[in-house]
């Protein structure tokens, strides 16, 4: 019977947060472990269901790169990153556009479908949702820059009650190209933005931001980012996402989270507890960030 009231008490402490969120877009990068473990992956798939229940309305966001990497590798087609991103050749984009928008965009999709969601698989190619261009003047090869996200067309899957499942290929100016491949990460953060998302989530395969001694840091600002990249706390592909956050942040997005998910539904405990789980990303000029003000009122 306690055990009961628990799980009674459980839900009741979850009713404001169910409130404030309550018809709000909440982006969330998938990638990582929760991407390829076959039980975190119906995890995962029973939280979004459960968010759609509740009228919240997410949107997917995923990357691919262990696969891209693993198949890249059996074709003996080199490949290697620079600051996180993957530098792209002609030759490893049509594997990276085959598994993205392919393999597993199609797979999320279907197993979202299966728990019950309305879930619709598109690429940035689609409609020209993600437009792009070479980054860094072509330095990475195909590897893409965002110049303009559809967002209009993102909303119009959600008003018609849609999931949409994005695969970050982005899309040329220039007829019969083979498009780009976008940093999951960037995308998603240039997504939250155009369609104003409430939050952005990122599902990675640590707890978090770590200090040099290993340690959780719970929440930061732009001014702290720059602080740990500049002494190299903050290194190689954590850095897209915690650029990624802050610039979410700085344009709209109330608040960034990278969390752990290797953790069972880690996506409900960030939104429907008090404590929450991971590192959250704040504007420091946010009035809603006060260091006296609950959880709620950051959110």
């Amino acid at each position: 019977m306690q055990k009961k009231h628990q799980t009674v008490q459980t839900l009741l402490d979850a009713i404001p947060y169910i409130k404030k969120f309550y018809g709000k877009v909440i982006v969330i990068k998938y990638g990582g472990s929760a991407q390829t473990s076959p039980d975190l992956k119906e995890k995962f798939a029973q939280d979004i269901v459960f968010l759609s229940l509740l009228g919240i309305k997410p949107v997917i966001v995923h990357g691919g790169g262990a696969r891209i990497t693993e198949l890249l590798t059996k074709l003996e087609i080199p490949s290697h990153f620079v600051d996180g991103h993957r530098v792209t050749c002609e030759e490893s984009m049509r594997v990276v556009e085959m598994v993205l928008s392919g393999e597993i965009n199609k797979n999320i999709t279907s197993l979202l479908t299966h728990h019950g969601a309305k879930a619709i698989g598109i690429s940035g190619k689609d409609s020209a949702m993600i437009n792009a261009i070479p980054k860094d003047g072509g330095k990475f090869g195909f590897t893409g820059e965002i110049t303009k996200v559809n967002g209009e067309m993102i909303n119009n899957l959600i008003k018609e009650g849609f999931i949409p499942v994005i695969a970050p290929i982005g899309d040329s100016a220039e007829p019969n190209h083979p498009g780009f491949n976008i940093n999951a990460d960037v995308a998603a953060c240039e997504i939250a933005m155009a369609i104003k998302a409430q939050k952005i989530l990122f599902l990675t395969d640590t707890i978090g931001v770590l200090d040099k001694n290993k340690n959780l840091i719970a929440s930061l600002d732009k001014e702290k980012v720059e602080a740990y990249k500049n002494d190299g706390t903050i290194a190689g592909g954590m850095i897209p996402k915690v650029d990624s956050c802050i610039e979410a942040v700085h344009n709209g997005v109330n608040k960034a989270h990278i969390i752990d998910g290797r953790v069972e539904h880690s996506i409900l405990l960030e939104l429907f507890t008090n404590e929450g789980i991971g590192t959250q990303f704040i504007r420091k000029d946010n009035p809603n960030n006060g260091i006296d003000m609950k959880k709620l009122l950051n959110d």
